[in-house]
């Protein structure tokens, strides 16, 4: 009796597997590089294929159909769909059209193409860039925004590094889209949109979520302070910056699951993090903020709470607006920070 029921839970197990491998092989082929007409066909054909060989080897208990499936699904999707090439050559959104890149010789690092459009609205913006040298004797710390576009369980993650008496620069790990493309969240399970490191100034990415997104609602942002010396806020700065080079001589995928805005950061991170291990909020990421605090990554003087509400910077933002001292005039009062009105 209960090597039977064992069977059955085994048997119900691998046929829910297959159903969500077949889910997923279907929606690779429809989101493909194929022809936009071949693709509802190409994505139909394989989707009854695979509806077929499942069934078969369910009902008929001929686990060589399941079989057969698996070898359809990794000979003619995972060997061509993981050969689909990334590109850093397609006609890109005027404010993802150009890469940055790094010059790094000792304690000098020279950042080339550093961002700042001037918006007028979200949409409506000119494009442009900055070269900048910066000394990283200089660097005394790393900040981390938390930006809420939507449900409060999602949110988009930036890292900023602060330069004494020379500026902050931010990153924003995002998908380079193209003229015309929009951003969807199951589009980027399936190699629809390359990977860009966007590295800006924080009048640009900062002030366009908290001044200009949503209408010229903004988006709720909010800033912490890390709990990072020096040394180990120049490891992870010069971690970046060398995927910045990376990535403009050889693209990457954007994946939602696996290569996105806050596991990047992690991958940055890890290294010099004694306490790096894996935690659900890394995948459901409106609540890091929370771990980072559990974790003592972020100022622990005060609840969580206050917290929270002392570091949500939109009034502060748009009251600096394109002013240029917008970076320390976000940080006036910030847990963490010195910085005094």
């Amino acid at each position: 009796m209960k090597g039977n029921i064992l069977r059955s839970f085994g048997l119900a197990a691998a046929f829910i597997c297959l159903v969500i491998i077949a889910f997923w092989g279907t929606l690779a082929i429809y989101f493909s590089n194929l022809p936009s007409a071949l693709r509802p066909i190409a994505s139909g054909i394989f989707a009854l294929v695979a509806v077929s060989l499942i069934l078969s080897g369910l009902r008929k208990r001929k686990r060589r159909a399941w079989g057969a499936f698996l070898v359809v699904f990794a000979v003619v999707i995972l060997a061509w769909w993981l050969l689909i090439p990334p590109s850093n050559n397609r006609d890109w959104q005027p404010d993802l059209a150009i890469l940055s890149w790094a010059d790094i010789a000792g304690d000098k690092v020279t950042i080339h193409n550093i961002r700042n459009c001037d918006y007028r609205t979200e949409t409506d913006f000119t494009v442009r860039h900055y070269d900048k040298t910066f000394d990283l004797s200089r660097l005394k710390g790393a900040d981390f925004f938390l930006v809420y576009w939507g449900s409060p369980k999602i949110a988009h993650t930036m890292m900023s590094f602060d330069f004494e008496g020379q500026g902050n620069v931010c990153f924003s790990i995002e998908t380079r889209k193209e003229k015309g493309e929009a951003y969807s969240t199951v589009k980027g399970f399936f190699r629809q949109y390359e990977l860009i490191y966007v590295v800006a100034d924080e009048r640009d990415l900062v002030r366009l979520r908290t001044n200009y997104r949503e209408k010229g609602k903004g988006e709720d942002v909010y800033l912490y302070r890390l709990n990072a010396t020096p040394e180990v806020a120049r490891k992870v700065f010069l971690s970046y910056l060398r995927e910045v080079n990376r990535l403009k001589e050889r693209p990457q995928w954007y994946n939602a699951l696996t290569e996105n805005c806050t596991t990047s950061i992690r991958q940055h991170t890890m290294p010099y993090n004694p306490n790096a291990r894996l935690d659900w909020r890394m995948i459901v990421n409106g609540y890091i903020d929370e771990m980072l605090y559990e974790r003592k990554a972020i100022d622990t003087s005060l609840s969580f709470a206050e917290l929270k509400k002392r570091s949500y910077i939109n009034p502060k933002a748009k009251a600096a607006d394109n002013n240029p001292a917008f970076s320390r005039l976000i940080r006036v009062g910030l847990p963490g920070t010195e910085l005094k009105p």
